[in-house]
């Protein structure tokens, strides 16, 4: 029998080695793992009453452009990005999220109390929503942060994939139940179940309210002064720039579809009701669960710039192939695909910023990338406008297909992104 040699390790062993890689955040470092629980409840919060929401509002006014303009109002928070990425370079990040937290946990015990006696109309159900995103978007620079404060850049790629996999996982059982829930107890009940998972976000967040503190500071220079810096700063670095218009055209051509459109898509082409919708975003979070849990057993790999653009088009390329699917069984094996694509996206757009950024201005390099994100209300009330006059299915042909084109130009322009590691 051949001698093993001391390199060698069972071919059985292998799959638990990179499965241990790839929690090695949450097993690390204990105030990660509270956030990264936390996360998961907030989310999946936000992905529920996304469903709900979604829904009562199709089916109160029929109407895609309505339901973009609600979409509209509902994300426009993301349009103070850069300012709450000043906020999260100068204040506690950990308690700006357990404010913003309790914020939302109000906000929709209020709605859900509205809904429940017959007072939810459409514009009721727009500021709902109004309210609801002033509580998730604005902290989304302090999130991330926190992350990179908490486990360090070597682990950065694993606790962003690690991250994404909770808003994967939100996203497989928050719209099921969701779907779920407005079958069995109504909307209005949905709404107040959903609120638990907020109550359950701001329980985890409770022993953290402190360490904020040890975050890098920045100079005690006006607001508009730090903010203009952190432009400049982001402008100056060509890589960051291309990662930033990458988001920008993703989240105008493709984002909203799946933010916005999915009702109507699950309704007039695909022929589904409230469960089947439920079920088909559930496959586009099983695959970005997928897709995330292979990001983050990849550790601290190489070519994290190219990873993220060859990925992004063909995440373009997968919903251009949905667009032209009217058969169910199809769309929800494309959705898990979808998913799959995405956590390339999803998780290095946001790593590469970080690792890209200036210490000093983490917060305000993530702040202008929430709002190129921001753009999807605008974009949405476009594409509703666009829907409206050469149908949905054509709209998200159009848009899948532009993004693809752009980021394959970008790439060709920025080789020194497509080598990029750390």
């Amino acid at each position: 029998m051949p001698a093993v040699r001391a390199g060698d390790q069972p071919v059985a062993a292998r799959p638990r080695r990179a499965l241990a890689q790839g929690v090695e955040s949450l097993v690390t470092y204990p105030r990660f793992r509270l956030l990264w629980m936390s996360n998961l409840f907030f989310f999946g919060g936000v992905w529920t009453q996304t469903l709900i929401l979604g829904w009562l509002v199709y089916d109160l006014t029929n109407s895609s452009l309505r339901l973009a303009v609600f979409s509209a109002i509902r994300l426009a928070p993301m349009l103070l990005g850069p300012l709450s990425g000043v906020v999260s370079d100068r204040v506690d990040r950990a308690r700006f999220i357990l404010f913003a937290t309790a914020w939302a946990l109000v906000a929709v015990l209020l709605l859900s109390a509205l809904t429940s006696v017959g007072l939810a109309s459409y514009w009721v159900l727009v500021a709902g929503g109004l309210l609801i995103g002033l509580a998730q978007s604005p902290t989304q620079p302090a999130r991330s942060s926190l992350v990179l404060d908490f486990v360090g850049r070597r682990q950065l790629s694993n606790a962003n994939a690690l991250n994404s996999m909770a808003l994967n996982m939100t996203q497989v059982i928050g719209p099921a139940l969701g779907g779920v829930m407005i079958g069995m107890v109504g909307a209005a009940g949905a709404l107040w179940i959903s609120a638990g998972w907020f109550a359950l976000s701001l329980g985890l967040l409770w022993p953290l309210r402190h360490s904020g503190r040890d975050q890098v500071r920045t100079a005690r220079d006006s607001v508009g002064r730090l903010l203009v810096g952190g432009i400049r700063l982001v402008l100056a670095n060509r890589m960051m720039t291309t990662v930033l218009l990458v988001t920008l055209v993703a989240n105008i051509m493709v984002w909203p579809i799946y933010q916005t459109f999915m009702p109507a898509i699950a309704k007039d082409v695909l022929g589904l009701n409230a469960t089947g919708l439920g079920l088909l975003l559930t496959c586009g979070g099983l695959g970005g669960l997928g897709g995330s849990m292979i990001v983050a057993c990849m550790g601290d790999f190489e070519r994290k710039g190219g990873v993220f653009l060859f990925g992004t088009a063909l995440w373009g390329s997968l919903w251009l192939l949905f667009a032209l699917s009217r058969w169910w069984p199809l769309s929800f094996l494309l959705m898990v695909c979808i998913g799959l694509a995405s956590a390339a996206f999803g998780v290095l757009q946001t790593t590469l910023m970080l690792m890209l950024a200036d210490p000093t201005a983490y917060g305000r390099a993530l702040g202008i990338q929430e709002l190129a994100i921001g753009v999807q209300p605008f974009a949405a009330l476009g594409l509703g406008a666009v829907a409206t006059l050469i149908g949905l299915p054509h709209t998200v042909l159009l848009s899948s297909l532009s993004l693809v084109a752009v980021v394959l130009v970008l790439a060709a322009r920025s080789p020194e992104l497509v080598r990029y590691s750390r």
